[in-house]
């Protein structure tokens, strides 16, 4: 049983309100506008915000030097692959199935472990990458069935995910007595310039000023989910159990498919609400046992 303060409920759900709400915004954000340079805007003012919050509460950002070459090695796969390769994928897909595929990330953390890290699944896990295999089959099913639809979207999207989960494990693993916060400060700054070269390869036809709606996501972008979401989910990760941490994922891509509906008027499948449910009981044999996985870095 878990037993939550009033404070730390209201922000749990703030969270997932917040997170969930991130997919719909950040589609709004790049759907006519360059997403490579839309993330860059996001990542270097989600930097800004949180250096300054380091700052208020008179906190060091610094970082051994010693270090240096760790923090990029977490900053890959947690980061840089992730903000870039799924934004690219967002462009290509319906927010709401964006953030069902996102949200298979436990599943992969589960099978990288598994076949690198010699980790032994319970056997309810089993069960998790079974339900998430089918759901994610479901998806791909429809896509390929469909003349406007776009595999390279949901495999890109799945890439994403899969190189978060093998950031979990790495952050599991390394750097564990530096401040989370100045280590997602660090990590987001690793990725403004890989960003930045992309958009000035690919998008630079592109740029332009964005409209307001665009300003709109980018500013969510920037002090909610990579800045106020940061904040909270390390503060609920070291304090609360697994379990709760668990459960704002689970919600997330709930929020994500519904607040699409009601925000950019998408018309899910029956084939996303099937996958929905069965990403859903594979989210909860992973996450909702005796023996969750440990908290990884949040999304976007």
């Amino acid at each position: 049983m878990i037993h939550l303060s009033r404070r730390d409920f209201v922000l749990l759900v703030l969270l997932t309100l917040a997170w969930g709400l991130n997919w719909p915004m950040m589609k709004i954000g790049v759907v006519a506008f360059p997403p490579l340079l839309f993330r860059v805007l996001g990542l270097a003012g989600g930097v800004v915000v949180l250096y300054a919050y380091m700052r208020l509460r008179k906190e060091s950002v610094a970082i051994p030097r010693k270090d240096w070459p760790t923090v990029l090695l977490l900053a890959l796969p947690n980061v840089i692959i992730w903000q870039i390769v799924s934004v690219l994928a967002l462009k290509l897909l319906p927010s709401g199935r964006a953030a069902i595929l996102g949200y298979t990330m436990p599943i992969w953390s589960v099978l990288i472990g598994l076949w690198f890290f010699g980790e032994r699944p319970l056997p309810r896990y089993w069960l998790g990458i079974a339900a998430a295999f089918a759901g994610t089959l479901l998806l791909l099913s429809s896509e390929f069935a469909k003349l406007a639809g776009s595999p390279l979207g949901t495999l890109l999207m799945l890439g994403a995910a899969a190189s978060w989960g093998w950031g979990t494990h790495l952050m599991r693993r390394h750097l564990t007595s530096v401040s989370t916060i100045a280590l997602t400060i660090w990590m987001l700054s690793a990725a403004v310039p890989v960003a930045g070269l992309g958009t000035l390869v690919f998008e630079t036809a592109q740029w332009r000023m964005p409209t307001t709606p665009e300003w709109i996501a980018i500013a969510y972008n920037v002090c909610v989910a990579l800045s106020f979401c940061h904040i909270v989910w390390f503060k609920l990760a070291r304090q609360l159990p697994p379990a709760a941490s668990g459960l704002s994922v689970m919600m997330i891509p709930v929020v994500g498919v519904f607040s699409s509906m009601w925000i950019l008027g998408e018309a899910p499948s029956w084939q996303d609400y099937a996958a929905l449910a069965l990403i859903l009981v594979a989210l909860g044999t992973v996450l909702l046992g005796p023996k969750p996985a440990a908290p990884a870095t949040p999304e976007s």
